[in-house]
């Protein structure tokens, strides 16, 4: 999966509530040049109509269709919460921030639906102690 980069992971993140994870995960995407601040905001949007919330302690959040013009490039925040944070009543402990170019972040869902969907996967994300753990790991089940 070429578009998780090391510099777009963070370790033992804590957040106090959901705004904050997906202005974390929003900010990373943005920082990196993928994303401009009106998909951040759209990022917000999506889970105010729909929890991005998972399963297995995964939370995915992502702007709205509308939001398409703000994605410059397709890239993936993670964000590792090892106490978790509240996502609609249910508990992240990895939130995975994803903006795809035309319909690559249909195939990104995907991927990382896949590598999530085996708890013994997640458990692993939320207790690498490095970034390039996780990335091994995403390599690896998504290869």
């Amino acid at each position: 999966m070429p578009f998780i980069q090391t510099e777009m992971i963070r370790l033992n993140q804590t957040f106090a509530t959901t705004e904050e994870a997906i202005t974390a995960a929003g900010a990373v995407l943005q920082d990196a040049g993928c994303v401009t601040p009106e998909y951040v905001e759209a990022m917000h949007e999506r889970q105010a109509i729909a929890n991005v919330y998972i399963g297995n302690y995964v939370a995915i959040p992502h702007g709205t269709e509308a939001a398409k013009s703000a994605v410059q490039k397709t890239g993936i925040s993670f964000l590792q919460v090892p106490d978790g944070v509240d996502f609609g009543g249910q508990t992240a402990k990895l939130v995975i921030g994803i903006a795809g170019v035309n319909d690559e972040h249909l195939e990104l869902l995907s991927q990382i639906a896949i590598l999530c969907s085996d708890e013994s996967n997640v458990e692993r994300l939320v207790q690498a102690k490095t970034k390039e753990e996780i990335l091994a790991l995403f390599m690896e089940e998504v290869a």
